[in-house]
């Protein structure tokens, strides 16, 4: 009977364990993380998400493409730089590269299309456009282009909403953001922010 018992003993004890670790680390402890999120961190517990006029319109973690149905760039919005995270770009459930090597021909191929078509869509020598507008952030999700890209925007999403040049290049100096700390990285622009903005400043 002993010989029985002390097994049985040894698989109840472990079931206890279970149930108390399911409650505690399956249940309790993922509904204290929501509440204290809720609470303290409402924004970033949702998404981050940026709304206008009380709709949402994106995320300020996550880029997202200004483009019509076939894909073609809009000439009146700011637009993003290229995504590799899903099959369309900008892919929150995909994120990530390419992973292809930069001697790899199919990426080179890529890079000199993207390049000749920002040069073309913008108006400017392909010299000219800067490596944002022809490559892919790594996580694929970014939603800031450097300065020198936005400023190489201006003239055609001027011209596309009838605005003065300067008041455009105005707005993307009033929407830079600084190297964070002050010291690391570079200089960029939330591209939705600005387009927002923008927006603003037309009434469309």
């Amino acid at each position: 009977m002993s010989s029985l018992a002390s097994p049985l003993r040894q698989y109840l004890a472990g079931l206890r364990v279970l149930i108390v670790f399911t409650v505690v680390l399956g249940i309790a402890y993922p509904l204290a993380v929501t509440a204290i999120g809720q609470l303290l961190l409402t924004s970033h517990a949702n998404g981050s998400l940026v709304s206008v006029g009380g709709h949402p319109v994106g995320s300020a973690l996550i880029g997202q493409s200004f483009t019509d149905a076939k894909g073609n760039p809009l000439p009146q919005w700011f637009q993003s730089r290229p995504s590799a995270a899903g099959a369309s770009g900008y892919d929150p459930t995909s994120s990530g590269a390419s992973n292809l090597g930069p001697s790899n021909p199919s990426l080179v191929k890529a890079i000199e299309a993207r390049r000749a078509a920002a040069a073309a869509l913008d108006g400017v020598a392909p010299g000219m456009v800067p490596p944002d507008a022809v490559t892919a952030s790594g996580s694929g999700l970014d939603p800031a282009i450097s300065t020198a890209y936005a400023y190489e925007q201006v003239n055609r999403v001027a011209k596309a909403r009838g605005l003065d040049p300067a008041a455009v290049r105005a707005l993307v100096a009033s929407m830079v953001a600084g190297r964070a700390l002050g010291f690391l990285g570079e200089p960029t622009v939330d591209v939705l922010q600005l387009n927002i903005a923008l927006a603003g400043l037309t009434g469309r």
